[in-house]
């Protein structure tokens, strides 16, 4: 299972950071909304979005980017890159192959199947082929991990491929992102594997203090670059950020999306707009703007009701499954969604 770290900080962050980016949720509200297109997608048209069971999960495309870019992304200790010039080579080849689906696969074959961390992360290395054409190097580097599944992989996988670039690698954990941050800007561990946005922030608050203006956005791009001069001032150094991505995300059953014909949540928007739907989430989510307020302000989608349940956690899961609520919060790289029906 995820250590609660990972499993909240996306809405927490919303509030501590940008509770005046969005106004409380409207549930049970039916009133029409302008999404950020500028299209209306008042109540009136569109078919009867009520729950609709099935035990596969589908996460709808963040097509409007309402999430931060929790990117996987290779963050090292900066006179390590130095100083072995092969270090962060290795861990931008990783960036370039894994994806969300990986991470999906790999969290399921931990959490699901049961499987060894070290083994799922070996695996995905040479199936990946990833350690193919790597620049050599040596010397010894250690790889923090945080204590829960997906860090373990991820720092297993790091592991791994600078081990076949030569390095004496190896992996230790660190606990949460105040200690393990600490112990990489000290040079005790030498790289971790981070998410773009959430550790932009951290920074941003050690940098500027509690309650910093937020840089981070959907754009990776731009959050890479507002990351790298805080990295720089705390002699951290990032790599290249890959495709996976650990966020907020928004699922329906799969039977849910085949019947409306949905994979965004623009296509929701448009399939939805007679207010029919039921969301579930946190409690937290009628009144933070990465959650309900956002799905209304940036997609125009509007809620018949509202299901307090937990953070991309078993009761929400288990409520999109069971048909009590139409689409809720998960994360978008939960083992869960690896799951069939049947």
């Amino acid at each position: 299972m995820r250590a609660p770290i990972r499993l909240i900080p996306p809405l927490l962050l919303a509030a501590a950071l940008v509770s005046a980016c969005g106004q409380s949720g409207s549930s049970g509200t039916g009133g029409g909304a302008t999404n950020a297109a500028g299209s209306s997608t008042a109540a009136g048209g569109g078919s009867d979005c009520a729950p609709v069971a099935g035990d596969q999960l589908v996460v709808l495309q963040d097509d409007q980017h309402l999430q931060n870019a929790d990117n996987v992304v290779p963050l090292v200790y900066a006179p390590a890159a130095q100083s072995n010039p092969a270090l962060l080579p290795a861990l931008n080849a990783i960036s370039a192959k894994l994806t969300t689906k990986d991470l999906i696969t790999m969290n399921a074959a931990v959490d699901v199947d049961r499987k060894v961390a070290t083994d799922v992360a070996s695996n995905w290395v040479d199936q990946a082929g990833v350690t193919q054409g790597l620049q050599k190097g040596s010397g010894k580097i250690v790889v923090g991990g945080s204590n829960f599944t997906e860090s373990t992989v991820l720092a297993n996988v790091y592991a791994d491929v600078l081990k076949s670039a030569g390095f004496d690698a190896s992996v230790q954990e660190v606990g949460n992102r105040d200690l393990y941050l600490k112990a990489l800007e000290a040079g005790q561990i030498q790289a971790f594997p981070e998410y773009l946005a959430t550790v932009t922030e951290a920074l941003n608050a050690q940098v500027n203090g509690a309650n910093p203006t937020p840089v981070a956005s959907g754009d990776v791009d731009k959050t890479l670059t507002a990351a790298q001069g805080f990295a720089a001032q705390k002699n951290l150094k990032f790599g290249t950020p890959s495709q996976a991505a650990d966020q907020n995300a928004f699922a329906v059953s799969k039977n849910f999306a085949d019947k409306h014909k949905v994979t965004t949540l623009s296509d929701l928007a448009k399939a939805c707009a007679t207010g029919t739907l039921v969301l579930g989430g946190p409690p937290e989510c009628p009144t933070r703007p990465f959650c309900e307020p956002g799905l209304e302000k940036t997609y125009g989608l509007n809620f018949k009701s509202f299901k307090q349940l937990d953070a991309g956690g078993p009761l929400t899961k288990t409520a999109i499954q069971k048909g009590t609520v139409s689409i809720g919060l998960v994360f978008s790289s939960d083992g869960a969604l690896a799951q069939k029906n049947g």
